[in-house]
């Protein structure tokens, strides 16, 4: 939820306010909802709504509501996050896609949480929550656990301090998710097994800049720039195979990173 608009702040602080007022959950909202949601009187509210529908920056859909416009979806595109990992891994999401058929997922660390820049949906019917632009959980997901792995010690320690139950599948004990981070950087690779949601499996690899074709060692933190990962109904039979073509597709783009 966005900030409350105090009465000093500024045109910009509150039209962010209104703008910061969707969010993965409240993707369409009315003006009653813009003006709660953001703090802002309704008269203040609908004078900058009115403003950015008329910029793009939000769109009025047939039943009357608010979402965001074409024009914040440009912009977003140019934010180096985007257009430096996700432009530069099309190619091997596409191959990955192609040789796994699974929902196929590239993803970095937005503070304590999972951004997910690009998705493949895949062709098995498997529950998937992720949407491109949403944000997961790090202590959940298989891209998640890969970031959280090579994360600062203290964005490690603030996640382990609020690990929240999602299924009853997730992993909610700090000292045994302490040694699954172990594990992933000593292994290379996470899985979860429907901690996110039930029904689903994944497997993640990370990215980084300085590992390419030609080297085994595992990448430091401050290498890795991204994960990889896949979304499967089991990984009782193919892990092996998917953690291969996974490291095979991340060491492509690591080489296209750096």
């Amino acid at each position: 939820m966005a900030g409350g608009g105090p009465a000093g702040a500024s045109l910009v602080d509150r039209t962010l306010d209104v703008l910061e007022s969707f969010d993965d959950a409240h993707r369409r909202l009315s003006l009653t909802q813009i003006a709660r949601r953001s703090g802002l009187a309704p008269p203040t509210a609908l004078r900058i709504v009115r403003q950015l529908v008329a910029r793009g920056a939000l769109s009025r859909n047939d039943g009357g509501d608010y979402v965001i416009g074409r024009t914040v979806w440009d912009l977003g595109l140019l934010a180096p996050v985007q257009t430096d990992v996700r432009e530069l891994a099309s190619p091997f999401l596409h191959d990955l896609h192609a040789a796994t058929r699974a929902t196929v997922h590239l993803a970095v660390r937005d503070g304590d949480e999972v951004l997910y820049l690009d998705r493949l949906a895949g062709h098995a019917s498997v529950p998937v929550v992720s949407r491109v632009g949403s944000r997961l959980p790090l202590h959940a997901t298989g891209v998640g656990k890969v970031l959280l792995a090579h994360a600062p010690q203290t964005v490690q320690e603030a996640v382990l301090a609020d690990l929240r139950r999602i299924t009853p599948y997730t992993i909610t004990q700090p000292d045994r998710l302490s040694q699954q981070l172990h594990k992933v950087r000593r292994d290379g690779y996470a899985v979860t097994i429907e901690e996110m949601t039930l029904g689903a499996c994944s497997i993640a690899v990370p990215v980084s800049a300085s590992v390419g074709s030609s080297t085994d060692d595992p990448p430091t933190a401050g290498d890795v720039r991204a994960a990889l990962g896949v979304v499967v109904p089991s990984l009782q039979r193919d892990k092996q195979r998917l953690v291969t073509a996974l490291t095979v597709a991340a060491r492509g783009i690591g080489r296209n990173l750096s």
